[in-house]
């Protein structure tokens, strides 16, 4: 006798994906970092402040070069070296990301945790910014833009492998899948996301959960009658 579907789907590894920046957390990580190298007088107020939210926008839109904006994002840690910058990071993740966790986004890690599911953070913002972030979190696996490194181990401000942003996110998933003999029909997944940048991973996964959702993913999940999740306020 054939076994039910939900047996079979029981039985099936279970992966808990999330988009990090206005999923997990109420703010952009990537942008405030870009802020707080301004506040502690690594960049130009005026002139960083300026790209950056131009290449934000960009983000929005879904029209942003994300070599182009990683080169950019990457100049000033860049410049300082490894210490400083890990130095810098500590004092982000104190004054400005550890602030911003909500207790809503870990309980919902816990929840999943907790029911046997396997948390993944897959976010557009590179590992740099974003590694310390997960571990804070307690989501050991990440799935970040992976930046390339010299002769010395310091980031050169290149992107490497495929960066994890729109189709990106697909392909990287499905690398982190094959590289432990898995693939989208051995396990079940549910992936939360604010944006529809993420839409071809939330069309490639079994639960697609909009979460704190710009206006357009909010309509477009409404009409294909996707789950809503409001986290947090956000604006």
């Amino acid at each position: 006798m054939t076994a039910p579907v939900s047996a079979i789907a029981s039985e099936k590894p279970r992966l808990a994906l999330f988009d990090l920046d206005h999923t997990l957390l109420p703010i952009d990580s990537d942008y405030e970092w870009g802020e707080f190298t301004q506040r502690i007088g690594w960049t130009d107020p005026a002139e960083f402040g300026r790209r950056n939210a131009e290449f934000y926008a960009h983000y929005q839109a879904g029209t942003l070069d994300v070599h182009d904006y990683v080169r950019f994002a990457t100049e000033a840690l860049r410049l300082r070296g490894a210490e400083a910058a890990a130095e810098a990071h500590a004092q982000f993740l104190r004054e400005v990301v550890q602030p911003a966790i909500r207790p809503a986004a870990l309980d919902l890690i816990r929840a999943h945790r907790d029911a046997g599911d396997t948390p993944i953070i897959i976010t557009a913002t590179n590992e740099f910014v974003t590694r310390p972030i997960a571990q804070l979190l307690g989501v050991p696996h990440l799935l970040a833009v992976e930046l390339e490194r010299d002769a010395g181990g310091w980031f050169t401000g290149e992107i490497r492998g495929v960066p994890s942003m729109r189709e990106g996110k697909v392909r990287r998933m499905e690398q982190w899948l094959a590289a432990r003999d898995l693939s989208w029909d051995a396990v079940h997944s549910t992936f939360y996301s604010d944006s529809t940048n993420d839409l071809p991973l939330l069309e490639r996964v079994n639960v697609p959960i909009a979460t704190n959702p710009d206006a357009r993913l909010r309509a477009l999940a409404a009409q294909r009658g996707w789950r809503i999740l409001d986290l947090f306020p956000q604006g």
